[in-house]
């Protein structure tokens, strides 16, 4: 799934999982939870597009290689994604219900422990 955002920025659910492999443990479990929630809330069918518009667009940031502060900068990387990614939840958290609590409970588990 391809879904482009207000800043042009595209996110796709190749990119996005590219992502968290790459950099999950550079990243750490916070932000990799948080972007799995969202992720999760995207996917369900109830929804609302206005929500999948705002957890797209904080997918897409966490995403991009163009970041206010680079995720290859030690300790502080991804700092500015968790902040984006946290944000969203914020936002959104109506849809982030126990079903996509569990789902990202359980990946960000394969990938930590």
């Amino acid at each position: 799934m391809t879904q482009q955002t207000n800043d042009n920025i595209e996110y796709s659910d190749e990119s996005f999982w590219l992502k968290v492999k790459l950099f999950a443990k550079k990243a750490g479990r916070e932000v990799i939870d948080n972007a799995l929630c969202l992720y999760y809330a995207a996917k369900r069918p109830d929804t609302p597009k206005w929500a999948k518009t705002v957890i797209f667009g904080a997918l897409a940031y966490f995403i991009s290689p163009i970041d206010a502060i680079p995720d290859l900068t030690p300790i502080m990387g991804f700092s500015d994604d968790l902040g984006a990614l946290a944000a969203a939840l914020a936002m959104v958290s109506m849809y982030v219900d126990d079903g996509v609590k569990s789902q990202a409970a359980e990946k960000t588990a394969a990938w930590f422990d």
